[in-house]
């Protein structure tokens, strides 16, 4: 049927993202999840083919969305960009955030790792404070028995409130249960009863002395609690996302902004400054993670994660974390720029050779000269010579990261330098496109 007037421009589910529906009745589903948790592989095996990407309106930040088919009834998936958290501090956890709170999807579907999932719970509790039509799914489930980890999805699903489904998206295992829930949800009636991250009691006074001026100024358009929540930690790009979405700022209204320094005079008066409130909330949402997983993971060996605790008292220590980075790192550009001399000098040797071969052949046609030098002059050799210095490099560093990721360093390289990074308003993360970077240069 095409685009239609509800699928596109204000009706669109994000006021801006054109969401292409085949189908009117298409259900819009969004998927979210940490990164490398399978998350693509889950979208992709679930679209096949039926897929297309492109930007988010304002952003140099990639969306992915499909179309999937379960039991005749369509559902566009929304591959939002994987985060850790909604406590937005990149481009990508704001457009994960918006989407899910003020883009109205049918459902969201929380991606996570069953081989780490006390620390995926993160994502799931924060989507949970937003909307109640979730399904979790704890993907790598065959990962999880390889190393001896049992989940169990049914106490997980009891602790939620809400569907749990254990899949291995790699072998498709698992998916169709996951869209029998999708479909569940999207067709559900009424509220879910789902987990509360219960704060300080300070935090709770605040919310509470705000939270029903609030819920009398949004209806039932957007969870009170949360956006009280928001409000009272004065989160910038949430107050303006909030601000477009309700076309007008919310803070403006008398009563609101009433209670709401009258809620923060109170956070005060308790010691509870904006910083240590971030802090407090952070801390509630780990606390609450590991009471809702306390249940649900068991280890076949007492001493599983031994190991990476005794690796991490070298990688992340004060003393010698950034060391050991500085030194790996230190190897692998060594080894990306000396050994790629080599085979730089090897194709420059060959594709020159066979430049001065190519000119020859059109001398001898009889080309005229202005077509030799725009070809072989022209084209060929820059290509030539881009080929020969770029290539090589590129095949050697990025094996190199993808061992350290496929290692599990890469994280650890962004912890050591997260607070160096946050004295520039960026994040540890960064340190790793930054290194990419340098190699191209």
């Amino acid at each position: 049927m095409g685009l239609t007037a509800k699928s596109t421009g204000l009706g669109a589910v994000d006021r801006g993202l054109t969401i292409e529906r085949s189908e009117i009745d298409d259900q819009v589903v969004a998927l979210a999840g940490n990164p490398n948790v399978g998350k693509s592989t889950v979208f992709n095996e679930l679209t096949g083919l039926r897929q297309h990407t492109g930007n988010w309106p304002g952003k140099t930040v990639t969306n992915a969305q499909g179309r999937a088919v379960h039991k005749g009834k369509g559902y566009i998936l929304v591959d939002i960009p994987g985060t850790y958290s909604l406590l937005a501090h990149s481009a990508e956890e704001e457009v994960a955030r918006d989407f899910i709170c003020f883009g109205e999807p049918d459902a969201v579907v929380v991606v996570c790792d069953a081989t780490c999932l006390e620390r995926n719970m993160n994502l799931v509790l924060q989507t949970l404070e937003i909307t109640d039509r979730v399904v979790v799914c704890v993907n790598l489930m065959d990962e999880a028995q390889r190393k001896n980890i049992r989940i169990d999805c049914g106490q997980l699903a009891e602790n939620l409130g809400v569907p749990v489904v254990g899949a291995s998206a790699r072998s498709r295992k698992g998916l169709t249960e996951l869209m029998d829930q999708v479909e569940a949800t999207v067709s559900q009636k009424g509220r879910r009863e789902t987990v509360k991250v219960r704060y300080t009691k300070p935090i709770e006074d605040a919310i509470a002395l705000l939270e029903p001026v609030v819920a009398e100024k949004l209806g039932k358009r957007l969870n009170a609690r949360w956006i009280s929540l928001k409000l009272l930690d004065q989160e910038p790009s949430l107050v303006q996302s909030l601000t477009e979405y309700l076309e007008e700022d919310l803070r403006e209204d008398p009563l609101v902004a009433e209670k709401l320094e009258e809620a923060r005079e109170r956070l005060r008066k308790s010691g509870i400054s904006p910083e240590k409130m971030k802090d407090d909330i952070v801390s509630c949402l780990v606390m609450t993670a590991e009471h809702v997983c306390g249940d649900v993971v068991s280890f076949g060996r007492s001493n599983y994660s031994a190991w990476d605790r005794r690796l991490d008292k070298i990688l992340t220590s004060r003393w010698t974390g950034i060391p050991v980075m500085l030194l790996l790192l230190a190897v692998i550009f060594w080894l990306t720029i000396t050994g790629a001399n080599y085979p730089s000098q090897w194709l420059s040797d060959g594709l020159f050779w066979l430049g001065d071969r190519l000119g020859d052949f059109l001398l001898w046609c009889g080309a005229p000269s202005w077509l030799y030098g725009a070809l072989i002059q022209g084209v060929y050799r820059v290509l030539a010579w881009v080929v020969s210095v770029m290539l090589p490099p590129m095949a050697i560093f990025f094996p190199l990261f993808t061992l350290l990721e496929d290692s599990g360093y890469l994280p650890r390289v962004a912890f050591n330098l997260d607070q160096y990074f946050k004295k520039a308003a960026a994040c540890g993360k960064q340190a790793l496109t930054m290194c990419m970077a340098y190699i191209i240069l």
